[in-house]
């Protein structure tokens, strides 16, 4: 048995903590939102609204929402007012962070991790509630190999093991899975222009997307994706700022290695407009539903965003 913390009791972070108490750890969840005891307790594990100091044999495993909180999360707030938690880690503990955030980040965290004495991995997840629900999540994991080793059979606690990839040092696992994302949703903008191109010339849009499936031009996207945005269901399990914010951060990350961005900067182009337009609201295909309203048209069956039908929460 292993005793863990986890911070954070959302979408993502509420699955995981049911899988580790399955697999008969000890697990203290932690969430500054009191709403989620009710569901947190319900799950197994034991609920705290601020985290405490940690002894060395404890794990900390932290799934937030983003780089600007999991930096004044680990780190402190900006000033040094307050100290991160880090500081509640004793020397020779465990983090594992799954956030997805930006790869930059992980530099600042890997120091002041390694300087507190404290083992840290970067495992980015891949995947949605659902997903992390039934234990099938994908783990893209940056750190050192011997404490990948060392932590993996926590990891395949809450995931397939053949869905753990380790792909090298401190923050290799977050920039995977910003990749990941970036491709997926230059994808989804590509796919969005093509079927409103065919509509407005005439092609039905079901049957081009059936076509598309089975050609060339068929992709992960194409084959899962494509019907929840045709059903006029815009994915809304991750935030519109946060597909922007994580598209930003490889921007500037291209641009101070030098390498050429000229498309996905397009792509993160389409996603900043499209957050100027509907706010800061749920939405992975967004940025699609900007390309329709621009377009005067919906490939989707349901209501659109334009008429209130994203969440806002």
């Amino acid at each position: 048995m292993v005793a863990v913390t986890l911070v954070g009791a959302g979408r993502i972070g509420l699955p995981v903590a049911g899988h580790l108490v399955a697999a008969g750890h000890r697990v203290e969840v932690v969430d500054l939102r009191e709403d989620r005891q009710v569901d947190v307790e319900a799950a197994g594990a034991h609920w705290s609204s601020s985290l405490t100091r940690l002894p060395a044999d404890h794990v900390l495993v932290t799934v937030l929402p983003g780089s600007p909180e999991l930096r004044e999360l680990m780190l402190g707030p900006s000033g040094g007012s307050a100290p991160g938690a880090l500081a509640q880690l004793a020397p020779g503990g465990s983090w594992i962070d799954l956030t997805s955030t930006a790869p930059g980040l992980a530099q600042d965290l890997a120091a002041a991790a390694n300087e507190r004495g404290v083992r840290y991995l970067d495992a980015a997840v891949g995947g949605g509630p659902q997903d992390a629900r039934r234990g099938d999540l994908a783990l893209y994991v940056g750190g050192e190999d011997s404490d990948v080793e060392r932590l993996r059979p926590l990891l395949e606690t809450f995931t397939d093991p053949t869905r753990i990839r380790h792909m090298g040092g401190h923050g290799a696992g977050y920039l995977t899975k910003l990749l990941i994302n970036q491709l997926w949703f230059g994808q989804a903008v590509a796919v969005g222009e093509a079927l409103l191109l065919g509509a407005q010339a005439g092609l039905a849009t079901d049957r081009l997307a059936d076509v598309l499936d089975t050609s060339p031009a068929g992709s992960d996207f194409v084959h899962t994706h494509l019907s929840s945005l045709l059903a006029g269901d815009y994915l809304p399990t991750f935030g519109l700022a946060r597909v922007v914010e994580e598209l930003d951060s490889l921007a500037r990350l291209a641009e101070s290695a030098g390498t050429p961005w000229s498309v996905s900067e397009r792509v993160a182009r389409v996603h900043r407009r499209a957050l100027a337009h509907y706010g800061d609201v749920d939405g992975e295909l967004l940025g699609v539903a900007w390309l329709e309203h621009l377009a005067g048209r919906r490939l989707g069956r349901s209501v659109g965003p334009d008429q209130s039908a994203v969440s806002s929460g």
